[in-house]
């Protein structure tokens, strides 16, 4: 069965269970920016996406406040952005 989100999307959906269960707390976005070696309006784009697919849950104004909203078992294994660009194709 297909999962209902990206491959991307599945990687940011385990690096939020992963971290939760290493740190004790959600991500803050500096976090996810720093992991994913991205610009701070892509993470928060992401965020905001998963948010609105119901995939996350977040209380407004409150740091560090990601809920994950999907059953853990159902995500794929978290991997460094740096093998993840190693397998795609040319």
């Amino acid at each position: 069965m297909t999962p209902p989100y990206t491959e991307l999307q599945g990687q940011y959906l385990a690096y939020v269970h992963q971290y939760v269960i290493l740190n004790g707390c959600a991500p803050s976005e500096a976090d996810m920016q720093r992991f994913f070696q991205v610009t701070p309006p892509t993470v928060h784009q992401m965020v905001l996406k998963l948010e609105r697919r119901g995939f996350i849950q977040r209380v407004p104004g409150q740091a560090r406040s990601i809920t994950l909203m999907v059953p853990p078992e159902s995500l794929p294994p978290l991997r460094r952005p740096q093998d993840r660009v190693s397998n795609q194709r040319i």
